[in-house]
């Protein structure tokens, strides 16, 4: 690689970096709305919804043509981030 592709792939990295950063915060957030929604669970079995899981996919994957970002891509995430989140509730849930 030359020396300028090095630098510019540098900075490039750097940005990437910036922006996992932000994703972090947008995900400690977005834990602590689903904390919230894990207070109001009565049940275990309330954890997953199955209809709100194919409802969010259908969104992403309409959202993510919209703005022309790869949908595999996006349902990929999202479904990863779904079921990873379930796993959180499952793991935290209290029974009242």
């Amino acid at each position: 690689m030359s020396p300028l592709n090095k630098s510019k792939l540098s900075k490039v990295r750097n940005k990437l970096d910036k922006l996992d950063n932000t994703l972090l915060n947008i995900i400690k957030r977005r834990t602590l709305l689903v904390n919230e929604v894990l207070k109001l669970k009565k049940y275990k079995n309330e954890i997953i919804d199955k209809k709100r899981i194919s409802f969010i996919l259908k969104k992403i994957k309409k959202k993510s043509i919209q703005k022309k970002i790869d949908p595999k891509i996006t349902n990929r995430i999202w479904k990863n981030m779904i079921w990873s989140y379930i796993d959180y509730e499952k793991r935290n849930f209290k029974k009242k």
